[in-house]
């Protein structure tokens, strides 16, 4: 076959150059994986060379690291173009780091990026994979928190693979890896990073992704990764730049992220396909798009759709300060401890009406408060054909108690005395004086506790309280609906959706207007509300639009 009219940009040699093997036991070539030998340097310079090698012919090199406890002491390997670097597997090859001999530095595994080595498209790592080992980060500890203390921290990124990592209890993100170009980050499990950011600090959490270097399309996939127990976020997208073009291109699909602070945030992506997750436990909110980033730009033009956003502590979907549009299709979203969707103002980021957003299809039950919560203006939203049912949970009055029948442990509070309606303190704050704590769920005579902070031991913000300590659990909202607005909302479609309550009459209106809302020119149509308390609330009468065959229990 004639090889006639193919070319490539790069002539390519096809012997590698002397010296530079394509496929290299680490072993081999200086590296003990004892557990006691500090095997950096050997690393770093095994690196090199194989990137030198890359540089030369243009062929990728590989490092096996046989199984064995590799320790990583006082520095960060600087990364290559063309080197990948490939383990027995989690359990077998183990990378621990630490920082003993030198608390100033970070120590990531690997490392390249714009500030340290001026990494930029120009100056691009390329063709590595990262496939098959633990990084174990708990060995780092620093006087004051860096964002660099990561377990992988690369930037400008083409061609990279991030495949079957172990990465936890590293002191910022786990894998905190920016600007990815055709990359793939597949079946990483990430578990305690963040430990030392205090949760308002930059990075902290598993897979942590800086997005808008590459300009208006980045192509990353982010698949079958689990996150647990990570300071910040689980997984997240964040723009660097407030001046940059929010990407199209990113999709995470079929992952877990567990009691993290937020679980799985678009803080300035465009298009993210969010689909197949499960977001559960996590502290603040299940899924969050917001303008929290470095760049201050919320995410905008997403989908998120199939997934279950389930008994996270505070809302399930948190959208703040997006200009829109975004897509909320056919998610579960249950037994959150606040709202179950909630538009909201963070006081900061765009600062106009959330423009075409749809909510479509979803099952929207048993949430502390409202099913749904408009808290800032919309602008020509569809809420079309959601099951709404039982949300308002948070029901049970104020309670006080103390004695022999009271007893606390870190995560939970006992009364032999109480007799609560289930789940009707979820989403509270149980004080004891001075100390504090959230409930997460409760039964007729236990409160369970979210922890204070994601991978802590307790979930008070002090000592346990003594055996038989007073107590106090405020008083539920006055009112909850399945739909409730309270800021504008104007040009809107409300259609086919059935708002009802089965086993608790906690959810007393199908669809309130508070007197902080309004709704301008909207369709409010075919919606059955029958087996609400009261169909409707309407503190602020509708003005124009239509509201037509929309059945309740007068009809």
């Amino acid at each position: 076959m004639s090889r006639k009219g193919l070319a490539t940009s790069t002539p390519q040699r096809l012997t590698p150059v002397a010296g530079a093997p394509l496929w290299c036991d680490a072993r081999e070539h200086g590296l003990t994986g004892d557990g006691v030998t500090n095997d950096q340097p050997a690393l770093a310079a095994l690196v090199d060379r194989l990137g030198a090698g890359y540089d030369a012919d243009g062929r990728a090199r590989v490092i096996y690291c046989p199984p064995g406890l590799y320790s990583i002491r006082d520095a960060g390997t600087v990364w290559r173009s063309g080197v990948s670097l490939i383990g027995a597997g989690s359990a077998a090859t183990r990378f621990l780091l630490s920082n003993e001999g030198n608390r100033a530095d970070p120590v990531p595994l690997a490392y390249w990026t714009t500030v340290q080595h001026g990494a930029d498209r120009d100056r691009h790592i390329t063709d590595c994979t990262f496939a098959d080992f633990e990084i174990d980060g708990s060995g780092v500890a620093q006087t004051a928190y860096d964002y660099l203390a990561k377990g992988l921290g690369l930037q400008y990124v083409v061609r990279g693979v991030f495949r079957n990592l172990y990465i936890h209890h590293t002191g910022a993100t786990g894998l905190g890896c920016d600007f990815l170009q055709d990359t793939l980050i597949d079946g990483v499990v990430v578990v305690g990073c963040g430990r030392l950011d205090n949760g308002q600090q930059m990075g902290g959490a598993g897979i942590g992704v800086g997005v808008g270097g590459w300009g208006d399309v980045e192509r990353l996939t982010i698949a079958n990764c689990t996150t647990v127990g990570n300071g910040t976020n689980g997984i997240f997208l964040e723009l660097q730049k407030d001046y940059w073009t929010p990407p199209r291109g990113i999709r995470i699909v079929a992952c877990h992220s567990q009691a993290n602070r937020f679980g799985i945030s678009d803080w300035g992506a465009d298009g993210l396909i969010v689909s197949g997750c499960t977001m559960t436990s996590n502290l603040e909110a299940g899924f969050d798009v917001s303008a929290n980033g470095t760049a201050g730009i919320a995410g905008r033009g997403g989908l998120l759709t199939g997934n279950v956003i389930d008994c996270n502590v505070g809302d399930g979907i948190s959208m703040g300060n997006t200009p829109g549009p975004y897509a909320v299709q056919g998610n579960r979203i249950s037994r959150n401890g606040g709202y179950g969707y909630h538009e909201h103002d963070l006081g900061h980021g765009y600062r106009g009406a959330a423009a075409d957003v749809v909510i479509q299809d979803n099952d929207i039950r048993e949430n502390a408060l409202d099913g749904i919560r408009i808290d800032r203006p919309m602008l020509d939203a569809s809420i079309v054909g959601n099951r709404i049912r039982d949300n308002g949970r948070r029901s049970a009055p104020a309670h006080r108690g103390s004695g022999d029948a009271v007893r606390f442990g870190p995560r939970e509070v006992s009364d032999g005395a109480a007799d609560w309606p289930a789940s009707g303190h979820r989403g509270k704050v149980v004080r004891v004086d001075t100390r504090d704590a959230v409930v997460a769920e409760n039964t007729a005579d236990q409160l369970f506790l979210a922890e204070v902070r994601p991978d802590g031991a307790t979930a008070w913000n002090e000592a346990t309280p003594a055996p038989g300590s007073a107590y106090e659990l405020p008083d539920g909202p006055a009112a909850c609906a399945g739909i409730t607005v309270a800021a504008p909302f104007d040009s809107a479609t409300v259609r086919g959706n059935r708002i009802w309550h089965r086993d608790a009459d906690t959810q007393e209106y199908g669809i309130w207007i508070t007197e902080a809302g309004s709704c301008v020119s909207c369709a409010v149509e075919d919606n059955d509300l029958a087996g609400s308390t009261a169909a409707l609330r309407l503190d602020t009468p509708p003005i124009g639009g239509r509201w037509d065959r929309n059945h309740t229990d007068r009809d």
